[in-house]
């Protein structure tokens, strides 16, 4: 009998930085469905650790190489991918240079934090991105 579970996915809300200056976060125009703005992530493969994963997948979707800061949360509801059910680490990320929009991104775009446009963002990124949002202006950020 196989065993079933929910696919293991990465998000990385990543802070891009210009000679120490905070630029915006780093978010993607998603090249398959379902299309909208996503946070840029991707699947673990198979033998690879979560981190591994997610420093992967950020230079996959952006060409941006990211320093983890820090485990915001795992988000698993069944509902949260209309395609099926996943489980997605996310990290809050560092990173330098000009993002590009590579492999599942069309584009990748800086976003001011006050300018995320929560309605366009797609899966639960909206949640994830204002409980970042809200934990950044509690920390004074």
């Amino acid at each position: 009998m196989a065993i079933k579970t929910p696919h293991l996915s990465v998000d990385g809300i990543i802070e891009l930085y210009e000679e120490g200056r905070f630029k915006g976060i780093v978010l993607i125009e998603r090249l398959n469905p379902p299309f909208g703005l996503a946070i840029p992530g991707g699947f673990v493969d198979i033998g690879e650790s979560v981190e591994t994963a997610l420093v992967r997948e950020m230079k996959e979707e952006t060409d941006l190489d990211v320093r983890i800061e820090y485990l915001l949360g795992v988000y698993s509801d069944p509902g949260r991918d209309p395609r099926f059910h996943t489980a997605s680490v996310v990290y809050v990320c560092k990173a330098e240079g000009e993002p590009r929009g590579l492999d599942d991104a069309q584009e990748a775009i800086v976003y001011a934090r006050e300018e995320i446009p929560f309605a366009k963002l797609v899966f639960d990124h909206a949640q994830i991105m204002r409980e970042y949002c809200l934990r950044r202006s509690e920390s004074g950020l």
